[in-house]
């Protein structure tokens, strides 16, 4: 699990640990399958991530293989 730096920021920590528990149980499947999985995570934690973060968050999952910092691809 990829830890944050960002302890003051609920939200981000949030979409870490849904970007976390699906590049755990997607490796190797497509990144549409990715994406859809975030956004089901998403929706079960409860924030919101714009559609073309989803894709960037996805696309990172697929390039590095599950090792993603999401405070390095979108602001919060």
């Amino acid at each position: 699990m990829t830890e944050t730096d960002t302890p003051d920021n609920p939200e981000l920590e949030a979409i870490q640990l849904v970007v976390d528990r699906v590049s755990s149980w997607q490796d190797g499947a497509t990144e549409g399958t990715v994406a859809e999985e975030l956004r089901k995570g998403f929706d079960e934690a409860g924030v919101e991530v714009e559609p073309d973060e989803v894709d960037k968050l996805a696309d990172a999952i697929q390039n590095e293989h599950g090792d993603v910092v999401v405070a390095d691809l979108i602001e919060r």
